[in-house]
């Protein structure tokens, strides 16, 4: 009698146990939290920063005051946040990336389903033109792109930021969710059609549940993205409408190294994209090993 095995399947099954069990090991773990410390001294490091004083900050570094924890305060962050220019920037930051993210994504996403479910002449040549734009630097655009904002009343403005944020941010939105888009079995949508589903609902109901994932992860990237960027609002943003980073820059150029506003300051600048990026860490994983199992 002959017995047939599925020797690829097998040999896949026993590749994915040795890996799971290999990072499943002590040693393993115990090399990822040595990385993961070394990964957060800095940021610890800056947080300790940011509630010592200027004279403690000049006089030693900041790992004495796990030892002599009465260095602590939070009167930087009181200063800070009677600032009203920091504040205001710290707004203005939020006023540019929350509305650049959700532009981004929302755009992106309809133009994704086109270029991957709809039929419309000239589609191929029309997303070949969108992947072309993916190697276009953003310095190309900036002079040409401010020109055209002084003639539209846009320049030095909260929106012209934005917009210049979704312009750039477009052609890889479109070109990741719409590789996404077209993992979707087709079946799936044609039951929907099927079932007398319009375009709009299949789109809503359907398109984005299962995208989910991918749009997490575009809302990360581009809002980190946004969030941390100093060239383009360094140039588009006058000192009304310019963002924290901005604001900090002019800080180190006002008044070197001041430590204590600097540190609190950039804390503050780094805390809400991590707190961002823990929310939608679930789909954020999902997002970057989509496609990498079948």
């Amino acid at each position: 009698m002959t017995v047939i095995t599925d020797k690829p399947r097998q040999e896949r099954q026993s590749w994915s146990a040795r890996l799971t069990r290999a990072l499943s090991s002590g040693v393993v773990q115990a090399v990822l939290i040595v990385v993961g410390l070394i990964w957060i001294t800095p940021l610890a490091g800056l947080f300790l920063s940011s509630l010592r004083t200027e004279r403690d900050n000049a006089g030693s570094g900041w790992w004495t005051a796990l030892a002599e924890p009465g260095q602590l305060s939070l009167d930087n962050y009181s200063t800070l946040l009677a600032d009203t220019g920091i504040t205001q920037a710290f707004w203005n930051t939020v006023l540019i990336s929350v509305p650049a993210t959700t532009l981004v994504v929302v755009l992106s996403a309809l133009a994704a389903y086109a270029f991957a479910w709809l039929e419309f002449p000239g589609r191929d040549a029309l997303f070949l033109v969108v992947v072309a734009l993916l190697v276009v630097p953003v310095q190309v655009g900036l002079l040409p792109v401010a020109k055209l904002f002084g003639q539209l009343g846009l320049f030095g403005t909260i929106p012209g930021v934005i917009l210049f944020h979704v312009a750039y941010g477009l052609p890889f939105a479109i070109f990741l969710l719409r590789n996404y888009f077209a993992e979707i079995p087709r079946e799936m949508l044609e039951a929907a059609r099927m079932d007398g589903g319009s375009e709009w609902r299949i789109f809503a109901q359907l398109v984005l549940p299962v995208g989910r994932p991918a749009l997490a992860s575009l809302a990360i990237f581009q809002f980190l993205w946004v969030w941390n960027d100093m060239l383009v609002a360094l140039l588009f943003a006058d000192s009304a409408s310019q963002p924290l980073t901005v604001a900090l820059q002019s800080q180190i150029r006002q008044f070197g190294s001041n430590i204590d506003v600097l540190a609190p300051g950039a804390f503050l600048s780094l805390v809400v994209p991590v707190a961002v990026f823990f929310a939608f860490q679930r789909h954020f994983v999902q997002g970057v090993m989509a496609g990498s199992v079948k």
